[in-house]
């Protein structure tokens, strides 16, 4: 395997190229799972209306910066595992397993419910690739599990807007991010 032509030339000291090669395309699946998930709240961000808007909106803006650093940790992870990282949007389109955000102008608690199914999407996929760098590289592996705990951070303040005085969530149940949406919407009106 060692032989393979398209390994990297090298990586970092104690892994094989094999296992740098295996990491580096679990974080190009982060790299482009934390690229969509910046550029949807900037989205959010910008198209965020109604009563709640102004707390939303600026909710937002620190989540935006902290992803998008994120994304450059792991994009000079990457590179460090001796793998060009890719970061072009047609690159990104093509190789994502998820559907684009599909909500524009709409109320601060339509989005934020969408944004609770994104941000379960990414955590989950985020906690998978953190499982599968256990053992392999503890320092991918710490990394990812730093972002964890800010991703499941902007999670709780999101869900805090969703969440009634008894714990339960407006979006539960839903399954999609326009369903969830919905659902809040919904709850909203009736609660």
């Amino acid at each position: 395997m060692a032989d393979r032509k398209d390994l990297p030339r090298y990586t970092v000291p104690s892994l094989t190229r094999a296992a740098g090669d295996k990491v580096a395309r679990i974080l190009q699946e982060r790299l482009n799972s934390l690229t969509d998930l910046h550029l949807t709240l900037k989205h959010v961000h910008w198209n965020v209306v109604g009563p709640h808007f102004i707390a939303v909106h600026e909710m937002i803006d620190p989540q935006v910066d902290a992803v998008r650093a994120m994304t450059d940790a792991v994009a000079e992870r990457i590179a460090t595992l001796g793998v060009s990282p890719v970061g072009t949007p047609g690159a990104l389109v093509k190789a994502r397993t998820w559907d684009d955000y599909h909500l524009g102008r709409a109320t601060a608690i339509e989005h934020l419910g969408a944004l609770d199914e994104v941000y379960e999407g990414v955590i989950t996929s985020h906690r998978k690739a953190a499982k599968d760098t256990e053992g392999v590289d503890d320092v991918t592996n710490d990394l990812l599990i730093g972002h964890l705990h800010d991703l499941e951070l902007f999670h709780w303040f999101v869900r805090a807007h969703l969440e009634s005085a008894g714990g339960e969530l407006s979006t539960s149940g839903a399954t999609t991010e326009l369903g969830a949406a919905r659902k809040a919407k919904q709850k909203k009106a009736t609660g």
